[in-house]
């Protein structure tokens, strides 16, 4: 009888646990449903915005992409100095790797920035763009030769690049960089600059005026 009892009570224990079991599974799987909806509305809500600044967006100086685009503004009561020389100084840092074949993201913001800049009046002629360019970002920047040998395709940046080169920007590269990442002078642009590291051009280019953008894009 003792025997008979104690099963049935071990049997309810662990019912009871099944059962808290099933529970927990059930809340986990309608919580992550409640999460994967979210986040589609999110993508499509994303995707609308993206779809309605591709109709609107202008170009001023550079044309990369939708991303690089200024959305109109009226009744702009703050306006920059057209006078003034703008100094702009872009820290480069990543590069997807998964998706080689796309313009590099960073690059597209600098872009933007430009374009933003010209869009709030400021001449072209007055704006003086310096890439530092180290980590990951080495690889948006380097020749097809190099591109090839790595990602097996020609290096999709290479418009934009010489785009900006046009409009008089400087692009200096950080040697402790090339050497973690294992890309030499050869493998880089032609116009490129090295210095031994990133951080002094950074300190010495912000003590001479310039204003220092980090280019996050993730």
């Amino acid at each position: 009888m003792k025997k008979q009892i104690l099963f049935l009570l071990v049997g309810c224990i662990a019912m009871a646990g099944y059962s808290q079991s099933n529970e927990k599974d059930s809340i986990a799987m309608a919580a992550a449903k409640a999460d994967s909806i979210k986040m589609e509305k999110a993508i499509k809500k994303r995707m609308e915005m993206f779809a309605k600044v591709a109709e609107i967006a202008i170009f001023p100086v550079i044309e990369a992409g939708t991303f690089s685009g200024v959305v109109p503004v009226e009744g702009v009561t703050e306006i920059p100095n057209p006078n003034l020389d703008y100094k702009l100084l872009f820290e480069l840092v990543e590069f997807d790797d998964e998706d080689p074949s796309k313009v590099d993201a960073s690059l597209t913001e600098v872009a933007r920035i430009i374009n933003l800049h010209v869009a709030s009046g400021i001449p072209v002629e007055k704006i003086f763009p310096v890439l530092v360019v180290h980590a990951g970002s080495l690889n948006a920047f380097t020749t097809n030769t190099f591109y090839n040998e790595k990602f097996k395709m020609d290096n999709p940046n290479l418009k934009l690049i010489g785009e900006l080169e046009d409009l008089g920007a400087k692009f200096i590269s950080c040697g402790q960089a090339m050497f973690f990442f294992e890309v030499d002078k050869e493998a880089l642009l032609p116009m490129f600059k090295v210095s031994l590291t990133a951080q002094t051009v950074m300190s010495s280019y912000q003590m001479q005026g310039y204003v220092k953008f980090r280019i996050n894009t993730k």
